[in-house]
């Protein structure tokens, strides 16, 4: 076994290939290599790798991911130089800008109206800051989950107009809000500035920018409604700097706000690839600056050490932000990205992250029954998870997808208050739900529905449930022929006395990882645990000590490892040799850098 990381040879490696021989792992699930073993040739790897002068590991998992030697500069240093379109090639962008414009040298008062989650909060913000930068006079609302549901409603934006609002500006939402605008008409302008999938003509307001709308070239369907708020903005300035507004105002600096649209790529699950992989490198590193107090605040309060990254963002920072909307206050996230006084932001971050506990423990009480009721469904045959019950709301989402994960199905699950249900679902690659929904809500099943193809919400009365669930079945029916639980795809092996902080901080460079671009995913064969024992405030982790065959020594640590049989197999003393499967990591500690391998999965050797 070599000492560094190496794949498969690609004539011996297929999609289905077992790694390891291992069809069923203590996690339950089927160990293969990726895909892209079989067709990243070693002439690829091994030119990208001299080519760029990078590490062999380094050339192998570009060459998997398809990254050509005329992008790997690229992709390993995105920039928005090199990649930021011009905002032109937008449907609506122009308009939209002009009239930006026009408020900005009129100092208008300004409505905006966001959507409740992470990516609603940040657009609103990064429009709210710039705005008010600028002289305008902005006023924001952001809906109740509960009470007002999603998208805009007309008391919310009448109220806006109430407060003198003659532009009201509808971000992360409004696509699909035609009855709405129109009842709106005349009483203020309007622009929509979202990304969700439009199922018709734009709306009837002055511009809708949304790279999803059906007339829409751009090529940009990826981004989030952050990025487009942002490329707005960017549109905006030009305007006003060829106008000349510059001469006597100062110009803001458009940088300092891209720390919101890192934070909105991410939680909004967006692929990191192209434009996505430059503006959330560049706003993590404004972010790490710390001149936002709300996020300095919320990186204290949730323990983050070091630089924030595309992890701190998904798990530190979203689900809390997520959480005031999810359960509490909806406009706790916002307050908190705006504030600019230190001692207001930790106030802030103080109450999300216990409204963000009290998440958790609704969330661990709904999963407990729903799981129940998905397991029963599976041994049935249903295709698709559908489970219901006297529920919050706002953690239907969540448990969604949680089901998914764990049964390896596409998953939808309802709250019912008062003969009415309000739903969530998640799917997977493949198995498109938002447009299941959407013939459901055609066929007269639903009062209400919509997503994509990964995700979708929907409402319907309680009786109409089990109708729903039949119609989804026969809708995504092929979910059937899925396995139990979804393979782990791997794409190399690893030695330990090769698992360095040298390789780790190598495999560092391919990051920021998320959607589009996992983390690399190695297996470690034959290792063996010296010592064991759990840490952390309840125990919930489990830290090994490695020894492999050729000596080298690898520190392991298994989150989420209170029960189960990878926790069990970690700490049984008997020394019996395990395959590993994670992630290999450079970690910084009291000012020394060590390895550390992150146990995903286990199987016995």
């Amino acid at each position: 076994m070599s000492a560094v990381t190496r794949l498969p040879e690609p004539e011996a490696a297929s999609p289905s290939e077992l790694v390891l021989g291992v069809e069923l792992s203590l996690g339950g699930r089927r160990w293969v290599w990726h895909p892209s073993t079989a067709t990243a040739s070693e002439a690829q790897a091994l030119g990208l790798a001299q080519r760029l002068e990078l590490p062999e590991i380094l050339g192998r998992l570009l060459a998997m991911r398809g990254v050509t030697q005329e992008l790997a500069a690229q992709f390993l240093a995105p920039t928005l130089r090199a990649l930021l379109p011009d905002p032109s090639c937008f449907s609506d962008m122009d308009i939209a800008a002009a009239r930006l414009a026009a408020a900005v040298r009129a100092g208008e008062t300004v409505g905006i109206f966001g959507d409740y989650d992470v990516d609603g909060a940040c657009a609103t913000a990064l429009m709210t800051q710039l705005l008010r930068g600028l002289g305008c006079v902005v006023h924001t609302h952001v809906p109740d989950r509960m009470k007002e549901g999603y998208g805009p409603n007309l008391p919310a934006l009448r109220g806006l107009c109430a407060r003198g609002a003659t532009l009201i500006l509808c971000v992360d939402c409004g696509t699909a809000a035609t009855d709405v605008f129109a009842a709106m008409a005349g009483e203020a302008e309007i622009i929509v500035l979202d990304h969700h999938k439009a199922e018709g003509p734009p709306p009837p307001v002055l511009a809708t920018v949304n790279p999803n709308r059906l007339d829409c070239s751009s090529g940009h369907g990826h981004i989030c409604a952050t990025a487009v708020v942002f490329l707005a903005a960017v549109a905006a300035m030009r305007v006003l700097r060829r106008d000349g507004f510059f001469t006597s105002h100062p110009e803001p600096d458009l940088m300092a706000l891209i720390d919101l649209v890192a934070l909105a790529t991410i939680c909004d699950v967006m692929p990191l690839t192209g434009l996505n992989r430059a503006l959330v490198g560049q706003g993590l590193r404004v972010m790490g600056r710390g001149l936002r107090p709300g996020v300095a605040a919320l990186l204290e309060v949730a323990q983050v050490r070091g630089l924030p990254t595309a992890m701190t963002c998904g798990f530190a920072l979203g689900p809390r932000i997520n959480a005031g909307g999810r359960v509490s206050d909806s406009g706790l996230g916002l307050r908190l990205l705006l504030t600019e006084d230190a001692a207001e932001a930790r106030e802030i971050a103080e109450i999300l992250d216990g409204v963000n506990r009290q998440r958790q423990q609704i969330e661990a009480g709904v999963l407990e029954q729903a799981i129940a009721m998905a397991a029963a469904q599976v041994a049935s045959g249903c295709a698709v998870l559908l489970v219901a019950g006297d529920w919050h709301a706002g953690v239907v989402g969540i448990v969604a997808g949680r089901l998914k994960e764990r049964f390896n199905r596409p998953a939808c699950v309802l709250a019912i208050t008062e003969g009415n249900a309000v739903g969530s679902g998640r799917s997977m690659p493949g198995l498109d739900l938002g447009a299941a929904i959407l013939a459901a809500r055609q066929s007269g099943l639903l009062d209400r529905g919509g997503g994509h193809a990964m995700a979708a919400g929907f409402a319907l009365p309680e009786a109409g449930i089990a109708a729903l669930h039949d119609f989804l079945n026969t809708q995504l029916n092929a979910a059937t022929a899925m396995p139990r639980a979804a393979a782990l795809t791997i794409e190399g092996s690893l030695a330990i006395r090769g698992a360095t902080v040298e390789v780790a901080e190598h495999l560092l460079r391919l990051a920021p990882f998320g959607s589009g671009n996992d983390e690399p995913l190695l297996v470690v064969p034959h290792a063996r645990v010296s010592r064991a024992d759990r840490i952390g405030k309840d125990g919930a982790t489990v830290r090994a000590f490695l020894t492999g065959e050729d000596g080298g020594r690898l520190k392991a640590v298994l989150f989420r490892g209170k029960t189960g049989a990878v926790a069990e197999a970690l700490l049984d003393p008997s020394g019996r040799p395990l395959h590993l499967v994670g992630h290999l990591r450079a970690e910084a500690w009291n000012g020394a850098v060590s390895a550390s391998f992150i146990v995903v999965d286990a199987s016995w050797a």
